[in-house]
């Protein structure tokens, strides 16, 4: 009879274990094409840790996987697998770009709340269609949210070559934002610059991410609705029987997800690009499920696992820019980091569970 593990090496030992099985096939993947692992991550380190400019990028890419990985983690509490996030924050970005021409805004202070209801809302009603179908049609949630990321590229491509394109220009982009819309980067902060590269896009965009880390994990479990989304998840007839709407809940999760991916485009549209372009979110809608994955649907798991794959995405960056190693070893790396903490996750488990089996005999 197995026996479970304790908490600590649940949540803790087989998530570090898993990593450390994945960092060392990527080692002999390395070696194999005939390259230095110890070498490349030496640059990976250095690059993505080691310097103001490489943690601003860090930061940047785990603020974009933050949100996303949020949004992947509150519809998989509620058993509804989401990955329609590139969608849903490619459409938010068009709320963004919205709301900042809308007005010449005289501080970022009032552009932003604004510009963040944009994302969110956008977000939010990509989201409510496959949701609704779900609830009330019986469409599976990930054919429909897989069909939407095509819909939501067609529609932003129309819109920034028919209709947000800037007269006589030939790019297919929107105008940049009034001045007064651009957002602080860390580097403005006062008490950050001296750590914070000028240069750096990460932004104060990274301070709401971690704002709602916090209120996703406030909302799970320390709310009536997030019993609910939880109960929904475990049991649906249970749910039922508890008197919990399936079409409620499912509607609502799927709001919120949706919400928190449109919101990713108040950092990469609003705070890095400054106007919309297309292909802005750039797969940080992907990248969200392997954080969620990775970061067991927990917040601040999520927020953990966000911070783990922007050092690997500015890291692996840095080997393409300063090594011969090609830039695809990257997806590699990320592959088999998703491979050994989601689809062999069970595995390292059950021998963890062996080892911790055989210790207790010998004590017994």
């Amino acid at each position: 009879m197995r026996q479970p593990l304790p908490q600590w090496a649940d949540v803790a030992l087989v998530p570090v274990l898993s990593l450390l099985a994945a960092f060392l096939i990527s080692g002999l993947v390395i070696l194999g094409i005939g390259e230095d692992p110890v070498e490349a991550l030496n640059t990976m380190v250095v690059g993505a840790l080691g310097s103001a400019y490489g943690w601003g990028y860090t930061l940047y890419y785990a603020t974009n996987f933050l949100f996303t990985g949020l949004a992947v983690s509150v519809a998989f509490r509620a058993s509804l697998f989401n990955i329609g996030g590139e969608g849903q924050a490619g459409i938010g970005g068009l709320g963004v770009a919205l709301v900042c021409l809308a007005l010449p805004w005289p501080h970022w202070a009032l552009a932003l709340p604004a510009a963040m209801v944009g994302g969110a809302v956008f977000g939010a009603a990509w989201a409510a269609i496959p949701a609704w179908l779900q609830a009330r049609r019986g469409s599976h949630i990930v054919i429909t949210t897989i069909m939407f990321n095509f819909i939501a590229a067609a529609v932003l491509n129309y819109m920034l070559v028919n209709v947000l394109r800037p007269v006589g220009s030939m790019d297919p982009a929107t105008a940049r934002f009034p001045e007064g819309a651009g957002l602080p980067t860390l580097h403005n902060i006062p008490g950050l610059s001296a750590v914070f590269g000028p240069n750096t896009p990460a932004n104060i965009t990274f301070f709401i991410a971690l704002a709602a880390c916090l209120g996703v994990w406030l909302l799970l479990f320390r709310s009536r609705l997030g019993y609910e989304i939880r109960a929904f998840g475990k049991s649906e007839p249970a749910a039922v029987y508890a008197g919990i709407s399936p079409t409620r809940i499912t509607m609502i999760a799927m709001l919120i997800s949706g919400g928190l991916s449109g919101l990713m485009a108040v950092n990469n549209v609003m705070g890095e690009a400054e106007r919309l372009v297309l292909n802005s979110v750039e797969g940080a809608g992907f990248i969200g499920i392997a954080v969620a994955l990775m970061g067991r649907n927990h917040p601040f798991g999520v927020l953990l696992a966000s911070l783990l794959f922007g050092f690997l995405y500015q890291g692996g960056a840095e080997l393409g820019l300063w090594t011969s190693i090609p830039l695809e070893l990257r997806t590699v790396v990320q592959a088999l980091v998703i491979l050994f903490t989601g689809a062999l996750d069970q595995m390292m488990r059950m021998a963890v569970e062996r080892v911790f089996a055989l210790f207790r005999r010998r004590t017994a």
